[in-house]
């Protein structure tokens, strides 16, 4: 079902994903060489809680940290570990939520650990404008979700990229996953229209070759099935009356 939310509601979004924001803008801060991806969820941890928020990921359904943290041709839902120590010249993925006052935030970024190749910062930048293209595309009870889908995928494929098919973007609000799913590929004219007052997570999953994945025996990590890099890049959007407000940013 659709939840349509109010201006009063969207403000609580709003602060939920201003939280999230600055969490993620924590994380680009300490990524460097030599650091634990649990040290990086503790650093997260700490920071939602002193918001007086709560991560909407620790716990949900089993998911034993505070924030997922991918690295290279890990798509999305790595595990933080004391054991998993950044490198120098991979790329990481921090997917982050944070529940405020009973209303979600959620958004994620792509960034480099140290000095890259020209060609993972090239996947980075096309992920990131994969998403401001799909949000170009919406027209308030015009666009629909092909449309929205099709905006995403038509770029990412113009440079040669795979568009990840098993794992979709989402409804949001008082639940961090509500209707309706939100393809990062599709076909115009298809699909049902976005509307005001809906609240979406639009967040484009970019593999540098195939769109094919593996989930790995820890029932959470979804790597690229030819092992090469991918990038996430996530926002929280509001369909307002105002026009299109991308809530974490």
């Amino acid at each position: 079902m659709i939840t349509i939310k109010t201006d009063s509601q969207i403000a609580c979004m709003r602060r939920a994903n201003q939280i999230v924001k600055n969490t993620l803008e924590l994380l680009r801060e300490h990524t460097r060489p030599g650091v634990s991806t649990w040290e990086l969820n503790r650093l997260a941890h700490e920071y939602i809680l002193s918001q007086n928020a709560t991560p909407s990921f620790l716990h949900y359904n089993g998911f034993p940290a505070s924030i997922c943290v991918s690295v290279d041709c890990e798509v999305v839902h790595g595990i933080p570990s004391k054991h998993k120590i950044l490198r120098e010249g991979q790329i990481v993925s921090y997917d982050c939520g944070a529940v405020y006052e009973g209303w979600h935030g959620d958004a994620a970024r792509t960034v480099a650990v140290g000095l890259i190749s020209e060609e993972c910062q090239k996947l980075i930048d096309v992920t990131e404008q994969c998403f401001f293209k799909g949000v170009e595309s919406i027209v308030p009870g015009e666009t629909r979700l092909g449309d929205l889908g099709h905006a995403i995928q038509s770029y990412a494929e113009s440079f040669g990229y795979g568009v990840v098919r098993d794992l979709v973007g989402h409804g949001i609000g008082r639940q961090m996953h509500e209707d309706p799913e939100v393809p990062n590929f599709g076909k115009p004219g298809h699909g049902m229209r976005l509307s005001e007052g809906m609240t979406i997570a639009i967040e484009p999953m970019i593999n540098m070759g195939t769109e094919r994945v593996d989930w790995m025996e820890d029932g959470w990590t979804v790597k690229t099935k030819d092992r090469k890099p991918s990038a996430h890049y996530e926002n929280t959007v509001a369909i307002t009356s105002n026009g299109i407000e991308i809530l974490s940013l």
